[in-house]
């Protein structure tokens, strides 16, 4: 004998393909905002509880409330993680993400998803980065922006303009995706070959190099500055020995990551202008290198509830 779903069961699915459907978008947002694949995931998370609470019936527009329950809950979790970062030992980075699967992580433009920019990003407030993300990243009206942060329209326009703005100060005129990929192949080559002269040829002379160890042993724990000190850097012989590199798509360029004995035991990436490469970044920090490996699990997570979650 069939049996006819109950009202409360198709509710529920009816709630668990909405939020599907937008999952990928809230993750996209909440990341931008933090730098953390993690926190990100914790945050849409509890939106998705929040969701199966909410009277859905009343709801006029859910990605719309969907979008606002995951900013606002980004931004309170963006200003308690500012005090923790302060006790961070050395630089640090936001956590890569594998974006093998979605280039852009749910946003309407690729904008504020590269690891230099969110390096910047992390310069602004939290509600500064979230109206930045919203306008730039996802293509939010100012209207909608204003009421998702329940500011006024003018407030938001001064706030995105003043982010524009900063960012300006701080960025460079990236090259495109394919001289990017050169850029670093020949990086990684000169760096596991020791031959820093080529090194130097590829980097600017202010260029910097980052690396994020939380207090790794035989990890800089200041930025090191000017080409000659990176290109030395990126040669540490204990680095490359036995190792292996491999590429891997990571915030919408390419990276590399670095195995040894099957094991992977750093992270790296750039930032290049049509002057060369003026920014390296190392993650060294072992949670960080899991977050971008356990992030080509995302996607698959997000098909549906499992243990009472999405």
């Amino acid at each position: 004998m069939d049996l006819e779903p109950s009202p409360t069961t198709s509710t529920l699915e009816e709630a668990v393909a909405v939020f599907v459907q937008h999952r990928t978008r809230l993750f996209g947002i909440a990341y931008r905002v933090l730098g953390s694949a993690v926190e990100a995931e914790d945050v849409v998370q509890e939106v998705w509880l929040r969701w199966q609470k909410t009277d859905r019936s009343v709801v006029v527009s859910p990605v719309a409330f969907l979008s606002s329950t995951t900013t606002r809950l980004a931004i309170n979790v963006a200003q308690s993680a500012r005090v923790r970062r302060e006790t961070y030992i050395g630089p640090w980075l936001p956590e890569p993400i594998d974006t093998s699967s979605d280039p852009e992580v749910g946003a309407q433009r690729a904008e504020a998803l590269e690891l230099a920019l969110l390096l910047v990003l992390e310069k602004l407030s939290p509600t500064e980065r979230a109206a930045y993300v919203l306008r730039e990243a996802f293509d939010y009206a100012y209207p909608e922006i204003a009421e998702i942060l329940q500011l006024s329209l003018v407030n938001v326009r001064k706030i995105v303009s003043r982010a524009r703005k900063h960012l300006s100060e701080e960025q460079r005129e990236s090259v495109d995706t394919a001289e990017h990929r050169r850029l670093l192949n020949v990086f990684v080559s000169a760096a596991q070959t020791g031959d820093v002269a080529s090194l130097e040829a590829l980097l600017t002379p202010d260029a910097v190099s980052l690396s994020d160890g939380n207090g790794m042993r035989a990890c800089a724990r200041i930025p090191v500055l000017g080409c000659a000190r990176v290109a030395k850097l990126a040669t540490y012989p204990r680095l490359w020995q036995e190792a292996e590199p491999r590429l891997v798509d990571a915030n919408g360029c390419t990276g590399v990551m670095v195995y040894r004995d099957g094991q992977p035991i750093a992270f790296m990436t750039m930032a290049a202008s049509k002057e060369g490469i003026y920014k390296v970044m190392w993650v060294f920090n072992p949670s960080k290198i899991a977050a971008i490996l356990d992030s080509r699990s995302r996607f698959a997570a997000a098909l549906g509830p499992a243990s009472g979650g999405v």
